[in-house]
């Protein structure tokens, strides 16, 4: 049975009269998905199907109401940390350590009272005119006008010895922090925005408008590039004799004069079995995927096109 098919092969293969040096394939373009990275309604698709669009086109625009509010929410956030930070470093106002003076001076002369009531009391209790109790009750006095003197002193001294600067540096983190929480929320606004990133053909639009979409869906299908190339599989033998920038003529049904295109790139692998499990004859069947750019006079071919490429 082996001899059998050993033989078909070799009947096969003598009756095959096609020329050795041509790499058979079709055109193609570079598939650019478009995602969605949140789940809202497609509210605008400006671009119908099939359009020649340019980079940065709008493709689909996404409700964008709740990201808005996202973002204002972020902008305030930045301006109340850059006003507290400001505060800090702008130190206190005159007015704040006028009163906070004012307050020392009248904690002082609230204790200067205490204390003139409080060694009066203790002569009156000498002589047993007040109570032992009145007695307590004045020294609770004078001791809560000295804590409260203390308490003054030591605002005067915060509001004139100026802001520390274990605090600036908390201040400007959380400002950094405020900025980057911004950054990111005006980034997820431009996403529900989707544009294109290459030049190219709008090949497909899956979601209608007024529908959610999924987040991580296609929005849009764009086949980039404002020509086609040329994805052929290159024959073993051939390999060794081309390379990245070569110019190869290309044939592609339909069009009788042939193309001129530039080898843009070519696998450094076969496609197939690795050649060193392959004796001579078999390894002239490998196949080395490559792609040939054709200029942009042919950019109104379609993908799909068989196209043959001449091998020198």
């Amino acid at each position: 049975m082996r001899y059998l098919i050993c033989c078909a092969f070799i009947l096969l293969s003598a009756c095959d009269s096609r020329p050795q040096n041509i790499a058979l394939g079709t055109l193609e373009r570079d598939r650019i998905a478009h995602t969605a990275t949140a789940n809202e309604v497609v509210v605008a698709l400006p671009v119908e199907q099939g359009s020649q669009v340019s980079k940065g086109t709008l493709l689909v625009q996404l409700d964008d109401t709740i990201q808005k509010a996202q973002v204002s929410k972020s902008e305030a956030e930045v301006a109340q940390a850059e006003a507290h930070l400001d505060l800090l470093r702008n130190g206190a106002r005159e007015e704040d350590v006028a009163a906070a003076v004012a307050k020392v001076a009248g904690a002082k002369a609230a204790l200067t009272e205490s204390e003139a009531n409080y060694k009066r009391a203790v002569e009156l209790r000498r002589s047993k005119t007040i109570s032992e109790a009145d007695l307590d009750r004045i020294l609770a006095s004078r001791d809560a006008n000295l804590a409260n003197l203390q308490s003054a002193q030591e605002e005067l001294r915060k509001l004139t010895n100026g802001t520390r600067a274990e605090e600036l540096r908390q201040a400007e983190a959380l400002l950094d922090a405020a900025k980057a929480i911004l950054a990111s929320e005006r980034k997820k606004l431009a996403d529900l925005s989707i544009h294109a990133t290459r030049d190219g053909i709008l090949d497909n639009l899956p979601w209608n408008l007024g529908e959610r979409v999924t987040t991580g869906s296609p929005l849009a299908i764009v086949l980039a590039g404002k020509a086609p190339f040329a994805r052929v599989y290159v024959p073993e033998p051939y390999r060794a004799k081309i390379k990245v920038g070569d110019k190869l003529v290309i044939h592609v049904d339909g069009i009788k004069k042939p193309i001129t295109g530039k080898l843009r790139w070519i696998a450094t692998e076969p496609a197939f079995t690795p050649y060193y499990a392959l004796n001579q004859e078999e390894r002239a069947r490998l196949m080395y995927l490559a792609e040939i750019q054709l200029p942009e006079s042919e950019a109104h071919l379609a993908n799909g096109i068989p196209a043959q490429v001449e091998l020198p």
